[in-house]
Order: C-alpha cells, then structure tokens, then sequence
C-alpha cells in the first residue's frame, strides 16, 4: 500500500495532471479542478420551489422540481468543462461534475426522495460516433455522491433527431417529438425518477424525455441539468 501510493505520487511529480481552469498542477486529493477553481464555478442557487430552472420548464409538462447546477456563459469555466467532455473525450470532466453536484443536492435534502437517476440517452448511432454518453458519465458522478441507482436504459432514443444548435424553441420540440420511449414501463411504476442532462437551453429535449416517462402508471418525474443557457 505504502509502495503503492509512493510510485502514484513519484507519477504526480513527473507527469503533473493539470488543472482544467488555470492549469496549474493539481495536489492532493484534487481532480479536474484546484480547490480555487472550482469556486469560481457560477453555482445556481437552485434550492427553492421557484428557482429559474423550474419557471423555465413550468407549465410545459408534469414535473416535481428542477434545479441546475450552474449558469453555462459563452467562454466560461463550465462551457470549457463541458467542451471537453463533448467534443474531446475528457470524460473525467463528466464523472468530475456530476460527482460535485451530487454532493450539493445531498446536501440540500434535494434527492431524498428520488427512486432512479436517469440520463437522457442519445441515439445508438450518435454514441457510436462519439463513443460514450456524456450525460452517462455526469450520473455516475452523481450515483457515487448521492448513493442513487441510475437506470442508464431504462429511457432509450427511438428516432435519430437533427442537432438542435440551430434550432429555435419550436423547432427544437417539434425535432424531438415522440424521439423517446421507456423500454420497461412496469420497471418505473410509481417511482420517482429524476432525469438530467449536461445543459438545458429551451429544455425541448428534457420535455420530450419527461412526457414519455410519464406514459409509466404513477411515475413521477423531476428534471436538472448541470448547465443553465
């Protein structure tokens, strides 16, 4: 043990792993991000009833609560961090997020009395050219904080949709309607399920995920996102 944690730090000294923000050498028990970094990510206070999160998805379809983690800026910190687990296969960036905001909704009693963790699924095409779903790596970051089983296929893409950049808000849901389909409804009866994504912009995607959830008898839903456009 004693050899072991010697060589791992002999490996920290030579091949230092950088901070992601600053890019300074990581220490200790830090990972993706220095302690000073990491509190310069714009948290969302996203604990009460009638956070933003929630007013931009109220009315839309069913849900208990929404929340998200932080705000997503052009050229911020989180939009880096999320880059990289998208588009250059830094997929400890995702695990990184997911664990950290699981930690604060355990905190804040916010998962108390969520049954599953669920990530949106991408089409089996999509994840074969990227080679992982992003959101699946932020739910085991947030299974590891929170002690909550995810359900990773439980949800499964049934239509390979357009990308939604360019979209605006009706286009993207008329994009992403009837795109899903719960591939055991009985396995969710009356469970709470709390679905997420990386970012949530017009929320399209996530209505469109909520609605065929809520096709399972008595499930309920509730919905986050690490990122708030």
């Amino acid at each position: 043990m004693i050899l072991q944690q010697l060589t791992h730090d002999l490996l920290r000294l030579l091949y230092p792993h950088l901070c992601e923000g600053c890019r300074q050498p990581l220490t200790g028990n830090e990972d993706v991000l220095c302690l000073a970094c990491e509190s310069e990510l714009p948290e969302i206070d996203n604990w009460h009833p009638e956070n933003e999160t929630t007013l931009r998805l109220a009315g839309r379809v069913p849900f208990i609560k929404a929340t998200s983690f932080c705000y997503f800026t052009d050229d911020g910190l989180l939009q880096h961090l999320l880059h990289g687990l998208k588009y250059q296969d830094k997929k400890k960036n995702g695990r990184y997020l997911g664990h950290i905001w699981g930690q604060r909704l355990l905190h804040n009693g916010w998962v108390d009395d969520i049954d599953y963790l669920l990530p949106v699924p991408l089409h089996p095409d999509k994840e074969a050219k990227r080679g992982y779903n992003q959101s699946l790596l932020i739910g085991k970051g947030l299974s590891e904080a929170t002690g909550i089983p995810m359900l990773p296929d439980a949800l499964i893409r049934v239509r390979n949709t357009e990308s939604q950049t360019k979209k605006n808000r009706n286009e993207r849901i008329d994009n992403m309607k009837d795109a899903f389909a719960v591939k055991n409804p009985m396995q969710l009866k009356n469970k709470h399920i709390f679905i997420f994504d990386d970012v949530l912009t017009t929320g399209a995607t996530l209505e469109a995920c909520a609605t065929a959830l809520l096709q399972s008898p008595g499930v309920r839903v509730s919905i986050g996102t690490i990122g708030l456009a």
